[in-house]
């Protein structure tokens, strides 16, 4: 069998495969659908500091290829998560990562700071990029300075590994990761929704109560890539490649684009217990290729059109 073994910022995971925050809930309330060990870790949905009741409703419209969404990171705060839903997923002995949020800089340092002394947790990973608070302004994924003095305050709170997660809506991608890395980060999700919007004409009405919301499925696999390949071009750090994966084949075209791992998200609700799979497919595709494990495959377009620029 093909070797999936995957070694993230400094994680050994049994393979690249993780799930996406914030459609795969926790991690504990699918449990019984995906075995914790048939994937290389569970990202829990945005924690914040205090409660957040989230948008207001309709907050989610399916569209012909995914869905639009404004739940508005919706969650119970740090304080009930670190007291009644980490210790539920510890208990399953899942690799645990984080998702923070925050609405200023020192939120997210706070934050990583508490976290920092659960040893439950074996990653943060810091959403610079949810287009679904704040009026969809980004504070902290547009603008380099900005998202790299995010990145500093978190890595001076915390020892644990730090993943940065990235948004699609900007001119220059590249540019915010290198930005991040330089704050701090160990590695970057790439990528988080893209902005849209769904219009109802008979009665004039938006799909979505905020009006814009965050666009995912599998639409945005090629922006998603294309965004993880202009990242790999800037940073030395380890990405983790997110947005339109459905399948093994999926996974295996973003780390041959560069990604250490993958995020699977939208997928996840049309059929709930992909990610119980996509480990064992991903490694019979490799079988059928006669190709050893993962490392075969990443950065395989890199080292293709290199050759083929020196020849």
């Amino acid at each position: 069998m093909a070797n999936l073994r995957t070694v993230l910022a400094g994680l050994e995971l049994v393979n690249p495969i993780l799930s996406a925050s914030g459609t795969f809930g926790h991690g504990v309330e699918m449990r019984h659908m995906v075995p914790p060990g048939s994937l290389g870790a569970w990202v829990s949905k945005t924690v914040t500091l205090s409660p957040r009741g989230g948008n207001p409703m309709p907050r989610i419209h399916e569209t012909e290829a995914g869905f639009l969404n404004s739940i508005g990171l919706e969650n119970r705060g740090l304080d009930a998560y670190l007291a009644d839903t980490l210790p539920e997923a510890a208990a399953t002995h899942a690799v645990l990562i984080t998702n923070i949020g925050g609405h200023t800089e020192e939120e997210f340092a706070v934050a990583a700071a508490r976290l920092d002394e659960r040893d439950e947790v074996a990653a943060i990973e810091v959403n610079l990029s949810c287009p679904n608070v704040d009026g969809g302004k980004l504070p902290y994924s547009t603008d380099p300075a900005t998202a790299e003095r995010v990145m500093a305050g978190v890595r001076a709170a915390t020892s644990k590994p730090i993943l940065a997660k990235l948004s699609p809506n900007v001119t220059r991608i590249d540019e915010i990761a290198v930005a991040c890395a330089a704050g701090g980060a160990d590695g970057l999700t790439v990528m988080n929704t893209v902005l849209g919007m769904g219009v109802d004409w008979r009665r004039a009405r938006p799909r979505l109560a905020t009006v814009v919301g965050g666009y995912s499925g599998i639409a945005v696999k090629p922006i998603a890539l294309r965004c993880c390949w202009q990242v790999r071009q800037a940073v030395e750090i380890p990405i983790v490649g997110c947005g339109g994966i459905a399948s093994a084949e999926d996974v295996l075209e973003f780390l041959a684009v560069g990604c250490t791992a993958v995020q699977v998200g939208t997928s996840n609700f049309s059929d709930p217990a992909r990610l119980a799979r996509l480990g064992d497919e991903v490694s019979a595709l490799l079988d059928a290729e006669g190709l050893a494990g993962v490392d075969a495959v990443r950065d395989r377009l890199h080292h293709q059109l290199a050759a083929v620029h020196k020849a």
